[in-house]
């Protein structure tokens, strides 16, 4: 994997995840562009570090994603790593009849379909990179649903088997196919989650999190299982049931 003189655009990277990527590529001379939907955010990184490029844009709005395709193509001559990062997470209780439900189609939005939305636009520009990479953030939950975040877990699931279904055929046009899945992590997502009585599912610093990617990323791991993430990647094909009871044992699902 190349280390350094890559141009690397990250999906939400204006805080939490994101912005720990962002800043790890930084450190390693890349040249690392990031987008969200929070302009304050972005012109706060950009504050701090004037060295990285923001753009204000809409992971779920098509027309907003094609102009950014062409404004990166225009202003940089492409990209060699894109990493679709930006999510939500949402608590719901299914058998609450008065959740609300386009803020469940939002999340799938966000979650799912703007992973397949980047790539899209973005693959021309992938394909004419000699160093192609694609980083799909997903999530520990892709192996073992959490209760509490049921949608969550669905739409990190569904991108974990796009991502395994991708990469074969993205190989053939030296486009490498990276997952990261997180564990629990200290950001805004996580927080309100009925977790911290359980100590291995702790937060994990973002920070931690990226340095962690950055030793595997460099070394061309395909699939980056953090923290207990490991963990239940493993309990998941060895005792499918026991890991989710131990996962879901003091979930009280609350509405959104």
């Amino acid at each position: 994997m190349k280390q350094s003189n890559q141009k690397v655009l990250i999906t939400g990277g204006g805080s939490g995840i994101g912005l720990a990527l962002a800043m790890k590529f930084l450190e390693n001379d890349h040249t690392v562009i990031i987008t969200g939907r929070n302009l304050d955010k972005l012109k706060k990184v950009k504050q701090e570090n004037p060295e990285i490029h923001i753009y204000q844009s809409d992971v779920t709005d098509e027309a907003a994603v094609r102009t950014l395709a062409g404004d990166v193509q225009q202003k940089f001559g492409g990209i060699d790593v894109l990493v679709n990062n930006a999510g939500i997470m949402n608590l719901v209780d299914t058998g609450n009849e008065s959740n609300d439900l386009q803020k469940q189609m939002q999340e799938i939005e966000i979650n799912y379909n703007s992973p397949i939305r980047m790539l899209h636009y973005f693959l021309p520009l992938l394909k004419k990179s000699k160093n192609a990479v694609l980083v799909n953030v997903s999530s520990g939950l892709a192996y073992v649903p959490f209760a509490q975040a049921p949608v969550y877990s669905g739409t990190k699931s569904a991108l974990h088997f796009w991502t395994l279904g991708i990469r074969p055929q993205l190989k053939p046009h030296g486009i490498k196919v990276i997952e990261l899945l997180p564990p629990v992590v200290d950001t805004p997502l996580a927080h309100g989650a009925d977790i911290a009585e359980d100590d291995n599912l702790k937060p994990m610093p973002p920070e931690k999190l990226a340095t962690i990617f950055w030793k595997d990323f460099i070394n061309g791991k395909e699939e980056i299982t953090p923290g207990i993430s490991k963990q239940l990647k493993f309990m998941s094909r060895l005792a499918p049931k026991f890991i989710f009871k131990q996962l879901n044992k003091q979930a009280v699902p609350n509405t959104i």
